[in-house]
C-alpha cells in the first residue's frame, strides 16, 4: 500500500448534484490538521476503497458505501467497471484528504459550503456541497500513475457514526491529463496562445486544464480561482453560448453551438457541435465538411493548437444526425 500526504491539490456523483465555485461555510480541516487519530482512517479507507475499483472488486466496493447510495448502485458500479482497466497495474496514492464537518448543518439546506484554511492565508480549498444531510464527511483525492493514461478518484466519504468506518457516498473519476498532457501545461499553453491573441484556442486551452485540474465540479482552491479568473479575462467575443458561433460558407451559415476538447483518439481534437436540418446523409457529410472549414476559415489559428476536428451535425427539425472527423493534416487550407 502507498499512501502519501502530499500537500499539493490540483465524473460521477451518485448522491449529490454540485454548483459553481463556493463561498465559505461550516467546518473543514486539512490533513495537516488532523491529528493522526482522525486523518489514519480516512487515508486507509481512501486508498481501500480505489484499490476495490482497481482490482474491480464490485461487491466489496458496494460494502463500503454508504446504504442510501449502495441502493442504487448501478451508476458507481458501470463508472467503476470502465475505469478499472484504465488503472491495472497503476500506483494507487493518496494525494489529499479532507475532514467535512456538516454535523450542525440543517436538514433540507440547499447547500453546505466548507472553507479549508491551509494555515498561511496564502491557500485554501474550498467545497460547496448541495443536499447535504447533517452527518461528519470526507473527501479523499487517489492518484493512478504508472499507466498509459493517468487518473484521479475523487471519494466522498461519510461516518454513519462517531468512530464508525468511512464509507462511499460519492464517486467522482476523471483522467489527469489529456494527449499526454496535464492540467499545468494546458494552463500554461493558454497563456501562449493569449499572449498571440489566437483567444478562441487560449479559451478551449484553460477549459482543459480547469477540466484536468478540478478534481469534482464541488471542489475549489486558490489556484483554480485564479485559473477561472484568468481565463474570464480572455473570453472570445464569439465563443457559443446564449448566442451560437455562425460561419458562413458558400452562401449557407450554420450555427455551432458548442466546443470542447476531446483526445479519444490519441490527439488533442477539438470537438463541434452544430445545428442541421438535412435529412440527406450525403448532404449531412457535405454540410460537416463546410463547418470545418468554414471554422477554420474564421479561426486559422485552431490548425496549430489541435490535432483534428470532430463534428457532430446535430439533427434540427427534418435534421438527421451526422458526425465526422478530421486530421487537420487532411482538411486544405484552400
Amino acid at each position: 500500500m502507498k499512501i502519501s500526504a502530499s500537500a499539493q491539490v490540483p465524473a460521477v456523483c451518485f448522491l449529490l448534484l454540485t454548483s459553481g465555485l463556493p463561498a465559505f461555510g461550516v467546518s473543514c480541516k486539512t490533513q495537516g490538521a488532523m491529528t493522526e487519530a482522525e486523518r489514519a482512517p480516512i487515508l486507509l479507507a481512501t486508498w481501500q476503497i480505489a484499490k476495490y475499483v482497481q482490482s474491480g472488486r464490485s461487491a466489496d466496493l458496494k460494502a463500503a458505501t454508504v446504504p442510501a447510495v449502495a441502493a442504487n448502485f448501478s451508476s458507481i458500479e458501470q463508472s467503476a467497471a470502465a475505469l478499472a482497466p484504465l488503472i491495472a497495474g497503476a500506483t494507487l496514492t493518496v494525494d489529499a484528504v479532507y475532514a467535512l464537518d456538516a454535523s450542525d448543518a440543517k436538514p433540507g439546506d440547499e447547500q453546505q459550503q466548507f472553507f479549508c484554511d491551509a494555515g498561511d492565508n496564502s491557500s485554501h480549498v474550498t467545497f460547496g456541497i448541495q443536499h447535504l444531510p447533517p452527518g461528519q464527511f470526507a473527501f479523499g483525492l487517489v492518484h493512478a500513475t504508472g499507466v498509459a493514461k493517468p487518473q484521479q478518484i475523487a471519494l466522498l466519504l461519510q461516518s454513519l457514526q462517531a468512530g464508525g468506518p468511512w464509507q462511499l457516498a460519492g464517486f467522482f473519476p476523471k483522467p489527469l491529463s489529456m494527449a499526454g498532457h496535464d492540467g499545468l501545461w494546458y494552463w500554461k499553453q493558454a497563456r501562449v496562445y493569449a499572449q498571440k491573441k489566437q483567444m478562441l484556442s487560449a479559451w478551449l486551452y484553460y477549459s482543459t486544464a480547469i477540466s484536468l485540474l478540478q478534481p469534482a465540479g464541488f471542489f475549489s482552491s486558490t489556484n483554480l480561482e485564479k485559473l477561472v479568473e484568468e481565463q474570464q479575462t480572455i473570453r472570445p467575443t464569439d465563443l457559443p453560448g446564449n448566442t451560437p458561433l455562425t460561419v458562413d460558407v458558400e452562401g449557407t451559415t450554420y450555427k455551432i453551438t458548442s466546443l470542447r476538447t476531446d483526445d479519444a483518439l490519441g490527439g488533442l481534437d477539438l470537438v463541434v457541435h452544430y445545428d442541421s436540418t438535412s435529412g440527406d446523409p450525403v448532404a449531412g457529410r457535405s454540410h460537416t465538411i463546410a463547418v470545418m472549414h468554414g471554422l477554420l476559415t474564421k479561426h486559422p489559428e485552431l490548425r496549430e493548437s489541435f490535432h483534428g476536428l470532430w463534428v457532430f451535425a446535430d439533427a434540427g427539425a427534418g435534421g438527421q444526425a451526422f458526425a465526422l472527423e478530421q486530421p487537420m493534416s487532411e482538411l486544405s487550407k484552400s
